[in-house]
């Protein structure tokens, strides 16, 4: 098995961004700070893998987050 395990680094990228997708949905604003819960308890548990998957969720989540706002405030600027 590869040391990255059973998945490839852009399929994992994938689901990091499918996943942060999935806690907007259900979580709101509180979404990246779900994530960043998980990183931590992983973290703890000495899941290294586990906890930079879900730290790669909540910068997913905060790029998704700062994407939006700048759409909203170029959408302000132009009227």
């Amino acid at each position: 098995m590869p040391a990255n395990g059973p998945f490839p680094d852009t399929r994992a990228a994938g689901q990091s961004e499918a996943m942060a997708a999935v806690l907007e949905a259900r979580h709101g604003a509180f979404a990246a700070e779900v994530a960043v819960f998980f990183a931590s308890f992983h973290e703890q548990l000495g899941d290294a893998r586990r906890c930079a998957l879900w730290s790669n969720v909540a910068r997913a989540i905060h790029e998704r987050e700062r994407d939006r706002l700048e759409a909203w405030q170029g959408r302000d600027e132009q009227g």
